[in-house]
């Protein structure tokens, strides 16, 4: 809880929505198990820390950090695992007495039964057993009146009728502690099922390193919240057969955890692009354009609000670029030839293309019937460039070469009738009798 702050939780909220997941209960929802915050349910795991004291099943410990330090080095230098041995256990009241008169603060130790073996059914892991002697009496509650990760979850989800656990395999060595409070406190234990760890490429703990690691980092590069569903549903969870393709309606109807895996998953950045790829193919072009409209203004290529037909025409732009992108931020390194008033042709293999004996002709030739033609349609601009080849007697690579580089700068891109039309017949013209200024120097 010291981690928590009003922002993360903001932070944390907002990701959830962003992804599409809704909740029936909880924070901004409400429900019948409330409170929803551990920081104010404090008087409820304050009212279960008196009665295990009262049952003898926890106890006051008022040994320093400098005590705890040094019990921990003399464990680890006989080979021992650190474990509290117990110092406190059986102060007697008139030591509790002293040890609080000399300003010592308590925390709550849970008593773990000595000998005693705990059996975790994983629905995952499998059979796991952990022997209480390498376990320790471990805090429930610090000594500021705030409870432990273990004996908070342990009174939320019975309080609250949690029937599944399902968290990273890091958190197994917690669960003997937690079911040994709910036997205690009287309480069945709730069914647990340890995931595997995401590893990134390397093999190695998924990290800073490895690339973007919060939602928000994902959302502002540009990826769509159902590619990134698709893609966290996929690791370590296969739904069998070669479907890859998946929405949280079909994620909901097939998941099951008889198919999550025991082992690693490895996060594959290329695996998200791809996917992300087709859900921006997919979306609808309306959509699509909404959410790539900021990464446009960002890079100054419009000021928004857009009136009707520039934002039709930006629709134009986008869906001639879209089957290029693996994020919607990568767009505008994509467009910046539509925007532009006038463009450098930097590329070797461009300048190389426009030094073809045919370019002139090719050129002036769809420039004259540029000239004397109307608004473009795509069927139009094919039957201007068939027209050029005919008039001049070039064909295919002859033709859309050089027209290509004349009016992006570059070699490759969208359909070439589609760049016309989305120019219009007034850059066309421009850009075409800039070209052959250039090439006659």
């Amino acid at each position: 809880m010291e981690r928590s702050t009003k922002e993360s939780e903001e932070n944390i909220l907002a990701a959830l929505r962003w992804l599409g997941m809704d909740w029936d209960e909880g924070v901004e929802v409400g429900g019948p198990h409330g409170p929803y915050r551990q920081t104010e349910r404090l008087g409820i795991y304050r009212e279960y820390i008196e009665h295990l004291l009262q049952e003898g099943l926890a106890y006051r410990c008022y040994c320093t950090e400098e005590e705890l330090a040094a019990e921990r080095d003399a464990l680890l230098k006989k080979g021992e695992m650190p474990r509290y041995l117990g110092r406190c256990r059986n102060l007697s009241p008139e030591e509790q007495s002293w040890l609080e008169a000399a300003g010592r603060q308590p925390v709550i130790r849970f008593r773990v039964p000595e000998g005693k073996v705990v059996n975790v059914n994983d629905l995952v892991r499998g059979d796991v057993s952990f022997e209480c002697n390498g376990i320790g009496d471990f805090i429930i509650l610090k000594s500021d009146g705030i409870p432990t990760y273990n004996f908070a979850v342990v009174v939320d989800d019975h309080l609250m009728s949690v029937s599944h656990v399902i968290r990273a395999e890091e958190h197994l060595p917690n669960t003997p502690r937690q079911i040994l409070l709910y036997e205690a406190l009287g309480w069945p234990s709730p069914e647990f099922a340890h995931v595997s760890l995401i590893l990134g490429k390397d093999r190695s703990k998924m990290s800073k390193r490895h690339g973007a690691t919060a939602v928000e980092q994902y959302q502002e590069k540009g990826y769509l919240p159902e590619a990134l569903d698709n893609f966290l549903a996929l690791l370590g969870w296969s739904p069998g057969g070669e479907e890859e393709i998946l929405t949280i309606e079909a994620l909901k109807q097939q998941f099951s955890l008889e198919r999550v895996a025991k082992s690693p998953a490895v996060f594959d950045l290329d695996k998200l692009n791809w996917l992300n790829g087709h859900y921006i193919r997919q979306a609808p072009l309306g959509e699509i354009t909404d959410l790539a409209i900021p990464y446009l203004e960002k890079a100054g290529y419009i000021t928004t609000p857009l009136s009707q037909p520039k934002y039709e025409w930006v629709k134009m732009v986008v869906d001639a670029v879209r089957e290029y992108l693996t994020c919607l931020s990568e767009i505008t390194g994509h467009v910046a030839f539509f925007f532009a008033d006038m463009i450098e042709v930097k590329e070797n293999e461009a300048k190389e293309i426009l030094s073809g004996e045919q370019v002139p002709a090719v050129l002036a030739a769809l420039r004259n019937k540029v000239a004397g033609s109307g608004e473009l349609t795509n069927s139009e601009a094919k039957l201007l460039l068939k027209e050029v080849g005919k008039e001049t007697g070039f064909k295919g690579k002859q033709v859309f070469m050089p027209v290509r580089v004349a009016l992006t700068g570059s070699t490759h891109g969208p359909e070439l009738n589609q760049v016309m039309v989305i120019l219009g017949k007034d850059k066309i013209y421009s850009r075409l009798d800039r070209a052959l200024d250039m090439i006659s120097r």
